[in-house]
């Protein structure tokens, strides 16, 4: 079944169960908030630790600074940042009033000012920015999951699985920096709670900050690279996360919002002899001292600092030793270099190209709950609500959309007997690089109708007779029957076309 018809039998749905509770106003009215969230952009969630980093890998994720990185008041509250016509910060406090919230800068740092009120007295905060980013998506910035205050806490946690309602988000991006105890437990939550009985669906790790895994040296990158590896492998034996993806979120955000004048600073320190900058670069204090004879104003040195970090203008001096002549070809090469642009594919290809079907599997589940925390009587009146359960249930089983996310994630991390070229056709076949016909059968844009039907006949035949080959593991044989039904699936759009 593809996301539209997903969409469309949900619809249906919650329709047959509206028509149920005609006679219960705030059971409907949870009904009528379940069908407009699958009109809405799709909500993804920035969840993790205490300074895992969410609110500069949001920044880099948007290309501006709109969201307040230091430790205020605000950075305890949940905040949801939507596309708007013009910059606008509102706040909701617990008694359901509202109230516009300055936007200010306070040592060069972007910050929402809440005046007298506290955060243990605001509900949420609400950013309205002008951003191409945030045109389908909305984002959600939460409180850190293993803050000191358990209130703080508890507050991400009750947006996502609020008690008896629709979690708050689609899609869950979790920032990690070690995995721990509290992590693993978190995540086990979400599994719970957000996926259902149908497993977790729409959570990728981070692997956050990943420039300081190897304490800032030029390889830290690749080392955070094993680490991501290790922790995958790790949260597929459990169940808890699709991938795991190696960020370095400060050196994006400086690369997608690098000055002119920062690249000549560089330029000026990639003249200096190599150990008389790595001396200075010992530590972000010395580097910035007054009375340093490096050729970079201590102001401009700080700055430096505080936006790209010892490891950033490491990497960008040797960039620009290397051939990076201008700011433009630098910050490609450090936007490259800090791992947004892969989580950004993995964002889109799980996310973005399968909103419908996020968006549809949150609707279900959360019709699901609806209707069982609040039971009927009478018996036809139970045997609609059974009925319509069932089918969501039914739904959230079936949708063959729902399996390939699950595989696309386990592919990263679990061993197939596949050789490695039929591996990228099959995660290809599958929706890893798109989800439209010529993405999966690696056609031309504009191909002929008859030649696609052709590879995705042939598709079929080899990954059904591929799943039942006597000496593949049951991973690598479930693997092949979900292409065979990827393929069977294009095979029917193309017929019905």
């Amino acid at each position: 079944m593809n996301a539209l018809t997903a969409a469309e039998s949900v619809h249906t749905l919650i329709s047959q169960a509206r028509e149920l509770y005609a006679d219960q106003p705030q059971t409907r009215s949870q009904l009528e908030v379940c069908a407009a969230r699958l009109d809405e952009p799709l909500r993804v969630a920035l969840a993790g630790s205490l300074k895992a980093g969410k609110s500069t890998l949001l920044n880099s994720l948007v290309g501006q600074d709109i969201a307040p990185t230091d430790a205020t008041e605000c950075t305890r509250v949940v905040t949801w940042y939507r596309n708007g016509t013009t910059p606008q910060v509102t706040a909701t406090a617990e008694d359901g009033d509202t109230f516009n919230v300055p936007v200010t800068r306070r040592e060069g740092r972007l910050t929402f000012d809440l005046g007298e009120r506290t955060a243990d007295s605001v509900d949420r905060i609400d950013v309205d920015w002008p951003s191409s980013a945030l045109v389908r998506t909305t984002i959600i910035d939460t409180p850190g999951t293993s803050s000191l205050s358990t209130e703080v806490s508890a507050r991400t946690w009750n947006m996502l699985v609020p008690e008896g309602g629709a979690p708050g988000a689609d899609a869950v991006v979790y920032l990690l920096r070690a995995l721990n105890a509290s992590d693993m437990q978190f995540l086990g939550r979400i599994a719970d709670h957000v996926g259902g009985e149908s497993g977790p669906l729409g959570v990728v790790g981070v692997l956050s900050r990943a420039d300081e895994v190897g304490a800032g040296r030029m390889d830290a990158l690749t080392s955070a690279k094993d680490v991501a590896a290790r922790f995958a492998e790790e949260l597929e034996r459990t169940g808890l996360c699709q991938s795991v993806v190696p960020v370095a979120g400060l050196l994006a955000l400086a690369a997608r919002t690098m000055r002119q004048s920062e690249f000549a600073a560089l330029s000026a320190l990639a003249e200096v002899p190599a150990d008389d900058l790595g001396l200075a670069l010992l530590s972000a204090d010395r580097f910035a001292k007054a009375d340093s004879p490096l050729p970079v104003d201590a102001a401009m040195r700080a700055q430096l600092a505080d936006r790209f970090g010892l490891f950033g203008i490491r990497l960008a001096v040797t960039s620009i030793k290397l051939g990076a002549k201008d700011s433009p070809t630098l910050a490609a090469e450090l936007l490259e270099r800090s791992g947004l642009e892969e989580l950004r594919q993995v964002i889109d290809v799980q996310f973005g190209q399968r909103a419908d079907q996020l968006k549809a599997h949150t609707a279900l589940v959360t019709l699901v709950r609806i209707l069982e925390s609040n039971p009927l009587a009478g018996s036809d009146s139970v045997a609609g609500s059974d009925s319509v359960v069932e089918a969501a249930q039914g739904l959230l089983a079936d949708v063959h959309g729902f399996h390939e996310l699950r595989l696309l994630g386990r592919l990263r991390s679990v061993h197939t007997d596949l050789p490695s070229e039929e591996l990228a056709q099959l995660q290809r076949l599958i929706g890893g690089y798109g989800i439209r016909a010529n993405d999966r059968l690696g056609s031309e844009p504009n191909g002929c109708v008859e030649d696609q039907r052709a590879k995705a006949v042939s598709a079929a035949r080899h990954w059904r007779e591929l799943s039942t080959h006597p000496l593949f593991d049951r991973f690598t044989a479930r693997a092949c029957l979900v292409a065979a039904r990827s393929a069977e699936g294009i095979l029917a759009e193309i017929v019905a076309e």
